[in-house]
């Protein structure tokens, strides 16, 4: 909104200072620090309402230390983060960019199903909350919803070099780059990101290539699929990586930050040109949503860290973890996030894993065994006698190298 007000300030009545919102460094900027000012601020005045209505934690004996202390503590706090990142987004943003208008449906639908989640928890007084597959559902359709909004929209493109003559009706720019003429078209495309991969650069629709044939008429299916798988277990990676104070929050700050360059560089014609990879006419808008995003963890891990004074519940995990695979996928960075989200990953597999040995070889040797303590695997080292701040600090390194190789991996061919 404000990018707006003074837009049309700087070209109607020369306001000396309006045409800064022109940057986008500026505007990410002035979100991260209203992001932080809103979760903050306003962030205690939740917190006290949520102690003044009694919405707390029901805690479940599972027999680590400190565990009880928590039973009571305000939860739902996730509304702050969802605040801290569409207050923002909204004043600073142009709301007319597809990609943010994206991410903005992505932020409300998730917030709203992780939020009547923790509302059948806390309200109705039923520990199981919303039945999975209501919110698998919910997940999948918002996968369709993007998948099929990247599919068809003509603001979603990608800029590719093409030789004479071209095949794709669109027009040709042309430039030098490394002192050779390039032509290029903004074309739709189903590329994507790939690290140790042929130029580091794959496609959805060449998946199904040894069928042979007319093969690429699957590509919508094979591109759909990979949507929905992504959105879904990063979103309950997240989800689940929530379980001791500040490990979710800060490791999704630090994705995001790296979310936030990786937006920038593809968003950016020159330094994508120099770093050989695929530029996206307009993406560069994400960068806004992106600050604001981590201003929101941060703020919110001024409240969330040892000891918690509020927990995000499910409003902001499900959230989070959405808003990360999402924001992956429209600039083309989703394979990495194995790689750059991989707290979440091993946290999502340790469960997995626990529970499919567990189911295995109780069906083999009639009694269940646990390759863990416990799952997820933050639990498992909490039944070692590792302090929770310990092991949320030493995962929270590991993200930081993670997030490190993921923009290295960007040279790497």
């Amino acid at each position: 909104m404000l990018y707006y007000l003074f837009t049309y300030l700087d070209r109607n009545y020369n306001i000396p200072g309006a045409g800064v919102f022109q940057y986008l460094t500026f505007r990410m900027a002035m979100a991260v620090i209203v992001s932080l000012l809103v979760t903050t601020v306003w962030g205690r005045r939740l917190i006290d309402y949520l102690r003044f209505k009694q919405v707390g934690e029901t805690v479940r004996n599972l027999g680590l230390e400190g565990q009880m202390q928590k039973a009571g503590t305000p939860t739902m706090g996730g509304i702050i983060i969802l605040l801290g990142i569409l207050v923002p987004t909204l004043l600073f943003a142009k709301l007319d960019n597809v990609y943010v208008i994206l991410m903005l449906v992505t932020t409300v639908w998730l917030g709203a199903i992780g939020f009547l989640d923790d509302y059948i928890k806390v309200f109705k007084k039923n520990k199981e909350g919303l039945a999975g597959r209501f919110k698998i559902v919910g997940q999948v359709g918002l996968s369709i919803i993007i998948g099929w909004t990247m599919w068809s929209n003509t603001g979603i493109k990608m800029r590719q070099e093409v030789k004479l003559p071209v095949k794709y009706d669109a027009p040709v720019s042309y430039h030098l780059k490394n002192g050779t003429p390039v032509y290029t078209q903004d074309v739709k495309s189903t590329k994507t990101t790939m690290p140790f991969y042929k130029n580091n650069e794959f496609d959805y629709g060449k998946v199904l290539k040894f069928m042979g044939g007319d093969y690429e008429r699957w590509t919508l299916l094979v591109f759909m699929f990979s949507v929905i798988m992504i959105i879904t277990f990063i979103s309950n990676g997240a989800n689940i990586t929530d379980g001791i104070d500040g490990l979710a929050t800060g490791t999704s700050a630090i994705i995001g930050v790296t979310l936030a360059v990786l937006a920038y560089v593809s968003g950016n014609v020159v330094i994508a040109d120099y770093l050989s990879i695929m530029y996206l006419p307009n993406s560069g808008e994400l960068v806004i949503f992106a600050g604001a995003f981590v201003g929101a963890c941060v703020g919110f891990l001024w409240y969330n860290s040892f000891p918690a004074q509020v927990f995000m519940g499910d409003t902001g995990s499900l959230a989070i973890g959405g808003i990360i695979a999402v924001f992956a996928l429209l600039i083309r960075k989703e394979l990495m996030l194995p790689l750059l989200c991989g707290v979440f990953v091993i946290e999502n597999a340790s469960v997995l894993m626990q529970v499919g040995w567990f189911k295995f070889t109780k069906k083999r040797f009639g009694e269940g065994r646990r390759i863990f303590l416990m799952a997820p695997l933050h639990h498992h080292y909490q039944k070692r006698g590792f302090h929770e701040a310990k092991i949320v600090t030493r995962f929270w390194i590991i993200g930081i190298m993670l997030a490190i190789i993921t923009v290295i991996t960007l040279k790497l061919r």
